[in-house]
Order: C-alpha cells, then structure tokens, then sequence
C-alpha cells in the first residue's frame, strides 16, 4: 500500500470520527434541550393542578382544571399520581401509540414524549384494562422512576399500596396486585377481552408473575390499570397492575 493511499484512509477514518462526534453532540444537547423543554411545560401543567390534604392526612382532594389543560392539549384524559415515584403527571391519549413516544404535552416533538394512555382505552366506564405508558427518561423523568417500585422497601410500604388516577369524573383509586418486569410483548396490555373467562384468566397470568404477594383480591368483575415502561437497558418492561379500590369515588 503506498503513501497516497494510507493517507486517503488516514483522512477517511478521521471524517468519520468527526462525524460520529458531531452527531454524539447533538443527540446530547438535544437531549437536554427536550428535558428542559418539559420541565418547563411540567411546571406549566402543575399551575392547573391543586392537591389538597385533609385534616386528618388520609384523603387527599384534587382540584384539577382540565378545562384550561384541554385548552393547551384537547387529549387530555387524566391525571396520575404514584406515591414515592417523580410520576405526578397529566396523560392524555392520541388516536396512536406512537405519536407521544416522541411528542410532548404541547404536541412538540421531543424525545422525551409525555405520559399517555393506550389508544384502545374509551375512559367511558368501560375499559377492562386501562394501560398508561411512559418513557424511563434517566433524569427521572416522565416513566423514569418506576422502577422504583421493584424495590422491597418500596413494595412493602402501605403508603405505596395505591395509585390515584383522575379524570373529569371523579378521583379513583388503585390498590397495586402485581409488579414486575417482563421481555417485550403485547400480553399484557390487552385492554379487550371476549369475555369474563379470558378477562379472569388474563388476571390470574399476570398475578402469578409478580414478584410479591400482595394478597390483594382481583376478579371478572373488577377494573385494573396497568403502567409500562422499559427498563434501562430497553430489553425488558417494568410493569405495574392496579385494581380499582371499591372505596374509590
């Protein structure tokens, strides 16, 4: 090989180092472009949203203006709240599974996306399973810090037991029955079901794959919602299923 030609690969490779650099760069500053981006639509978000304690720091009264939210997104479909997570977050829902994955609250693209609700789901009463997804965003955003809930001192903490889901018809409550983490797949964010049998056995496969007995009872009858997110890795899901507390409002 003579000099001429060592020197053109010499050039060859140093340009495709530059270019892999630049575009390294501008993944990283658009990155953190789109978190800041979200902060500030989150701090937006959380002026329309009034948590009120009671006195006696058992119930806990949301005062949400999904008037004004509608107003900046019109697929607004609820709020979500999971205790000792950063998840306190408004969802909305698409006409796809798709567009939030790369779309923020203001439907801007941003690849942090937002949290949002299956495409499938009516929030009419009727939805068997309602399934909520977000990304594992590693600043803790968005789905970021579900994770958390793998974790025993978590799991095992009666202030963990529910999560609170509202909407403009009411607060309701979800007391968790299975948690765990699972290859990708589309089992369990079925939201149909042909009837009270394949509902009643799609509970008893998902029960059996938590990863602590919650001792919770869940049947045909009964309402779940479930939370998604990958893992850090991408390869797995972190998943976490909720029945509807009969105490709810």
């Amino acid at each position: 090989m003579n000099k001429q030609v060592k020197k053109i690969i010499l050039q060859l490779f140093i340009i495709v180092c530059l270019c892999g650099t630049i575009y390294y760069l501008y993944k990283i500053v658009t990155w953190k472009k789109h978190i800041t981006d979200n902060k500030r639509v989150q701090e937006i978000v959380s002026e329309k949203i009034n948590i009120v304690p009671s006195e006696d720091k058992k119930e806990t009264k949301f005062e949400i203006d999904f008037d004004s939210l509608k107003g900046i997104n019109k697929d607004t479909i609820g709020y979500i709240k999971v205790n000792n997570t950063n998840i306190d977050y408004i969802v909305v829902k698409g006409k796809d599974n798709s567009y939030y994955l790369n779309h923020n609250f203001e439907r801007k693209w941003n690849v942090a996306g937002w949290v949002f609700a299956d495409y499938h789901n009516k929030f009419d009463g009727s939805d068997k399973n309602i399934v909520i997804y977000g990304h594992n965003m590693k600043d803790g955003s968005m789905f970021g810090s579900l994770s958390n809930v793998l974790k025993k001192e978590w799991y095992t903490s009666d202030e963990n037991k529910y999560i609170t889901f509202v909407s403009e018809n009411g607060t309701y409550k979800y007391e968790i029955f299975s948690i765990y983490t699972v290859d990708k797949e589309d089992y369990y964010i079925n939201t149909m079901f042909k009837d009270n049998e394949t509902f009643n056995s799609f509970i008893n496969t998902i029960k059996s794959r938590s990863i602590y007995n919650f001792k919770v009872d869940v049947s045909k009858d009964n309402q779940i919602l479930t939370l998604s997110s990958c893992t850090k890795g991408g390869k797995q899901r972190v998943v976490v299923h909720a029945v509807l507390s009969k105490d709810t409002e």
